[in-house]
């Protein structure tokens, strides 16, 4: 079951009532993680660019949109890479600054995953 996102502040989601003080993955499950924002800091020294390999983490079989929170500032992007990549996974790709994403969100239906970077 997908989770609700009751709302966001510079530094932190909260979740199904859940403060939650780090960037977060939803997976089609509805399961909440901490995002793998190491894959790309590895490859781009900032979280801001989603990596290739931070990419393949976030995709999973079955997934038809991925809903990308983009900090409270709209900072996050795709790489070329990263956008290619999930362009050939048929996976469309909704990138918002976090409240915009949110209101996406949870209004989304179907085989949705979501990033949500809590700053920026």
């Amino acid at each position: 079951m997908k989770p609700k996102i009751d709302a966001s502040e510079f530094g932190s989601i909260t979740i199904d009532g859940d403060c939650i003080e780090h960037d977060v993955l939803i997976r089609l499950s509805g399961e909440v993680t901490k995002r793998k924002k190491k894959l790309s800091k590895a490859v781009y020294g900032t979280s801001h660019i989603v990596s290739l390999a931070e990419a393949e983490y976030i995709a999973e079989k079955g997934a038809e949109r991925l809903i990308v929170g983009a900090g409270q500032n709209g900072m996050v992007t795709l790489s070329s890479e990263a956008a290619d990549y999930f362009a050939k996974k048929g996976v469309a790709v909704d990138l918002a600054p976090t409240p915009e994403a949110i209101a996406h969100w949870n209004k989304a239906h179907g085989s949705v995953v979501g990033l949500f970077h809590v700053t920026c």
